[in-house]
This record gives C-alpha cells, structure tokens and sequence, in this order.
C-alpha cells in the first residue's frame, strides 16, 4: 500500500476543519440570538485552530527531516559516483601496468646465452661434476678397497678379517659419504645466505681438496680410516654443492634459458658418473696401485672451480635482494647479459622482492610452518624422492651386480654397466633444449611414465631369464631405457625445480630441506637395496614401479607448468591457492600484486623505470640490422637511461 505525504493529510484536516467553520457559522446566523451557543462554538473553533497549529508545526518537522534525508542522500550518491571514478581509474592503471608486464617479460624472453654467462654456468657446475664422479667412482674398486682393508687389518692385528667385516667396512666407505652429503646439504642455506652462492661454493672447495688429498693418501698412510674421514668430508663438500649450484644457476640465468642451464647440472653430474666408471676399469687405474688417485682425483674439480670462479660475479638476486647492493647487481648484470641494458632484469628482481616483503629472512622452522610456502615446499620434496626412489641409485650402485644375476658374464656386464653412463650423458643432452619448450611438468611426466613400464620390463625379464635365454638381453634393454626416461626429466628436474617455486627469501631454506631429504633418500637406498634383492628376489623393482606410479600421480595433478614463468608468477600460483592456474591469470595477479605495493609504497620513480603512460602510443617495431636481429630499446637509449616513468593513479580523499 502506497504511503502519503504529510502535506496530503494537512490538506485533508484543513478542509475538514473549514467545512466544520462554515456549518458552525451557518448555525450562529439562523441562531445569532442565543449567545451561549455562540459562546460555545467559538471555542471549538478555538480548539480545532489550536489542533490546526499543531499540525502545521508536525508537518514542517517532517518536511525537515526530509529535507535532511535528501542532503544526506545526495551526499551519498557523490561518494558513491567519487568511489566509481576511482575504480576506473585504478582498472585502467592496472591494466596498463599488466601490459608493461607482459612487454618487459617478452624483453627478458628475447635474451640470449653470452660468452661470461656460459663461463659462470661452467665453473659453477664443476661442483655437481664433483658430486657425480664421487657418487660412482667408488664402486669400480670395491675388491681393491677390499683387499687393501685385509690386509692391513692383518698387519695391525696379525689376524685375517673375515669377509663379513670386510664388507661392513667397505659399507661404511660408501653409506658415510651419504652421511656427509645429508649435513651439508643440511647446510647449504645457511652457507647461501651468510657467505653468498659464489662465496659459498669457493669456500667449498677447501672441503673438496681436503677430501680428496685425504682419500689419495690412504694407502701411503696405511689407514682405512682415513679414507672414511675422506669420503665424510667430500660428502659434506658434494652436499653443499647440490644446494648451492642450483641456486646460483638459477638466479644468473635469463629467463628463457633457465631450464636449459638448469639441466646442466645434470649433465655434469652425468659426465662425473661416466668418468667415474671408465677411469675405474682395470686398464687405468682399477688396480691395487691405482685406486687411490682415482679416488684423490676429487682434489682436480675444486682446484679448478678455485681458478675459475672468482671471476665469476656474485649472484644479482643475492646482491639486489638479500644485500641491497644495487649498483654491485647491476654490474653483475650487465657482465652476465654482455649489455648495458638491465632494468628489466633489475625491475623483474624489485617486484619479486616487493612480493615477498614478509618472507625477506626466513628460517627452515617457518618455511614448514607458513601456510602460504606449504604447498612448494611439499611439491619440491616431493620431487626430490621421485629422483631417488625411482630406484635409479639401485641401477647405479648394484648396475654390475644386476647385469650378472640377469645372465651376463662378468665382463659383458662391466661394459654394459658403462653403457649406462654414456645414456645418460647422451640423453641428458637431448633434455637440455627440450626443456625450455616442452617445460619441466611434461618431461618430468615422461620420464616417470616411461621408467614404470620398463621397470615392469625389468621385472618381467628377471621372472622368465631361466626359461628363455635371451631375456638377459631383455634386462639390459630395459634396464638402458629405464636409465633414459630418467636423464629426461627425474635426473634434472629436481633440481632446478626447487629453486624456482621459491622466492629469493625462503629459497635457501627450501634448498637446504629438499637437498637434505634427497641425501636421506639416496642413503635409504643405498643402504636397503641389497637387503630388499635378497627379500624380494626377481620382484625387487615392483616397490619402485609403485613409487614411480604415485610420483606420476602427484606430478600430474600437483606440480605446475614453471616454464617461461619469473619467479613472480610462480609465487602467485601459490598465493592464488592453487598450482594450476592459467599462464594469464599468473600474470594478471602478479600485476595486481604490483599494483598493491605501488599503491602503498609509493614507489619512487627509479622503481618505475620501463612504465608506459597511458597517453603514449603503442610500440612501434624495433628496427632490425643488417643481421636481421631486432634490437630492443628496452633502456630508453643507448646510455641506459629509462623511459618515462607512469605516474600513480590520482586518488582525492573519500570515504573509501
């Protein structure tokens, strides 16, 4: 029912009240000789004047009140239309801060591989070269290892070790260097973060010759505690290494070549392996004689990454993010790029340490605490088990072993055991331009999917070896394959993968967890494996065709795309609550995020270096040379200055 305005009903009392008037002084005319009447009626018209009054009194209130409501409304309605000028123009500020995004990444795309940054990637994966020719250089000489513990043991005591002793003797040469390989990856982002990627890894190599210069002199000093010493303290040397190397490798390489580079680490690792096993044959230096200069060989690698490195500038995140050296990270830069122009790789670095503002310093207790680095954080250890418990260290350590219980005679299994080691240097090639285009995801698909069918291959071949004669041959096929789906994503993957879900802040305690886990996988490993044969027989790879089965699954519907994302982005995925989001939506947030710290920091115009405004035209394109090479202006001119920089969006005082 539609309410009236209180004017209608003053309206309607006034005309009643006059009708009321004329009939009363129509009766005082046909009665004007009766005065008490008279009397009478002019009191109620009295009384019905005084009623009017008051109703006129009511009735201006209200229309005050109204009066107010409509101020008050109308001032209401200009916050409202201030607040929705506002937001347009924060809208057409962000996304003219998305496009500057999308065009300054297009710029970090379009570098290339120069001459100092290929020098820094060389020396610095000198240290998993180390890592890989100590993981396999201790195998080809396990009976001279052997043979040299009797018989000091016999020199020392005058008594023969049985052969049980001697082989938990030579267990312990191996499984420590696990050992020390847990501590100093343990220790690595404590080292990254107090001596820097470079420091880290120079200060490293003291350990790496001590190490080696001990393992080398343990027959001279007759002492095979020494050499468990040696192996302790290149394992600490070889731990620090898989954290360090990584970090360094992904934080100097451009960011459409950070997988590529990142596979390098694998493939020195792989080049250690191989070199490991071909040295140690019996026609170089798997002799009696020989063994320890194979093993003191690890002095070579440190001493050549001491000449190589200090050359070699420090990290530019490490210098802009963690010391706030920004004129050091520039120079860095431009030695790194072969170019004076870096803002883009200077303002790409501002926006994930403005991202990252309250995880600037953060300790390995809250990285497992913080909700928000929860999920890389399980993803990256997750990824590093898939390595390890792929059961590829079981091919590496008990490859030999394998080949002969398959049927191979005992030379032919040597031969086939390096064989492995020239497939994973071959295939590990084959990832590294792969890995850029296919990106991390899929080829880590791959190689999971690929090493559980052949390890379901392996283990049919072990179950029919007796009753059909090639099947030996069988074994080694599949065995070879298994080791190729593993070069292309399992072997490298790890790895890289860890330093890229992270930010600059909690990297170094991420890598220090995911490195540690990856030594406790590899010990667990090394040490069950023979225990596990001799339980499960022919089915010993039916536990790692389930592992690898699970890891697929989680890969699948866990991990994200990383490829061609800056370390920005790949926190946004995160931040957004979920790993899969869209290429766009990445971008889009990371803008937004931008946008955010521009709003409430106020950013100074250095910081805005690159920003289009929104009356500039759109880009034209660059002019090529005679090579046909497009040459960016992406520093404004050739003395590296920036372009204009985009103003803040102008906010007027509001309510909002």
């Amino acid at each position: 029912m539609v309410s009236l305005p209180p004017r209608y009903y003053l309206q309607k009392q006034v005309s009643v009240m006059s009708t009321n008037l004329s009939a009363k002084l129509d009766e005082l005319q046909q009665r004007g000789d009766r005065h008490l009447e008279t009397t009478v009626a002019l009191c109620e018209i009295r009384t019905q004047l005084q009623e009017l009054t008051r109703s006129v009194e009511s009735c201006q209130s209200e229309v005050s009140e109204v009066k107010r409501d409509m101020v008050a409304i109308k001032h209401e309605l200009d916050t409202v239309q201030q607040v929705k000028e506002e937001i347009e123009e924060l809208r057409e500020y962000v996304d003219r801060l998305e496009e500057h995004t999308h065009r300054r990444k297009l710029r970090l795309l379009e570098q290339g591989l120069t001459f100092f940054l290929s020098y820094a990637i060389l020396a610095a994966v000198l240290g998993m070269f180390q890592f890989g020719y100590n993981t396999g250089v201790i195998n080809a000489p396990q009976g001279n290892i052997e043979d040299f513990m009797k018989d000091l043991y016999k020199q020392r005591y005058g008594e023969d070790l049985d052969n049980d002793s001697v082989e938990r003797l030579y267990s312990i040469a191996v499984s420590i260097f696990a050992i020390g390989g847990m501590l100093g990856g343990f220790g690595g982002g404590m080292v990254a973060n107090k001596f820097g990627r470079k420091g880290g890894l120079l200060l490293n190599n003291v350990l790496g010759i001590g190490g080696g210069v001990l393992m080398w002199c343990t027959k001279l000093a007759h002492s095979y505690e020494m050499l468990f010493f040696g192996r302790f303290i290149i394992g600490v040397n070889c731990g620090l290494n898989t954290s360090l190397v990584p970090m360094y490798i992904s934080e100097i390489s451009p960011l459409n070549l950070r997988g590529g580079l990142g596979t390098v680490n694998q493939l020195a690792v792989t080049i250690g392996l191989l070199l490991s096993q071909v040295l140690g044959i019996e026609q170089i230096f798997g002799t009696n004689d020989g063994w320890p200069l194979l093993l003191g060989l690890a002095v070579v690698p440190a001493l050549l990454q001491l000449v190589l490195l200090p050359i070699c500038p420090e990290s530019p995140r490490y210098l802009l993010i963690t010391k706030q050296w920004e004129e050091e990270a520039r120079k860095a830069l431009r030695r790194l790029r072969a170019s004076n122009a870096v803002e883009e790789d200077i303002e790409e670095m501002r926006a994930e340490e403005r991202a990252q503002q309250a995880e600037a310093s953060i300790s390995m207790a809250e990285l497992i605490c913080s909700p928000t680095l929860r999920a890389p954080l399980v993803i990256g250890v997750v990824m590093q088990l898939s390595q390890q418990l792929s059961g590829i260290n079981a091919v590496f350590y008990y490859s030999t072993n394998l080949f002969v219980s398959s049927g191979l005679p005992a030379e032919s299994a040597k031969f086939a055991t390096i064989g492995i080691g020239c497939i994973m240097f071959i295939m590990t090639l084959i990832s590294i331009p792969l890995m850029d285009r296919m990106g991390r995801r899929t080829l880590h698909l791959y190689g999971l999917g690929g090493m559980f069918i052949f390890s379901i291959f392996i283990t049919i071949s072990f179950l029919i070896k007796e009753m059909i004669d090639w099947m030996s041959y069988l074994s080694v096929v599949s065995t070879l394959c298994f080791v190729k789906f593993f070069a292309v994503g399992p072997g490298s993957i790890p790895w890289m993968i860890t330093a890229e879900l992270f930010s600059q802040g909690p990297r170094p305690a991420a890598m220090s967890i995911a490195v540690l886990v990856n030594w406790i996988a590899n010990f667990v490993v090394g040490i069950g494996f023979p225990s596990m044969k001799n339980a499960l027989d022919n089915y010993t790879f039916l536990p790692f065709s389930v592992l690898l089965a699970i890891f697929w699954i989680f890969t699948y519907k866990k991990v994200p795309e990383t490829k061609n994302k800056t370390f920005e982005e790949i926190t946004a995925l995160f931040r957004h609550g979920n790993g899969r989001v869209s290429f766009r939506e990445s971008r889009l947030y990371g803008s937004m995020l931008n946008c955010v710290n521009a709003l409430e920091q106020h950013l100074p115009a250095t910081e805005q270096a690159g920003l289009v405004s929104a009356e500039e035209k759109p880009p034209q394109q660059p002019p090529q040379d005679s090579s046909g090479s497009e040459r960016s202006s992406r520093a404004g001119d050739a003395g590296g200055r920036p372009p204009p920089p985009l103003p803040p969006p102008r906010f007027p005082n509001s309510a909002v």
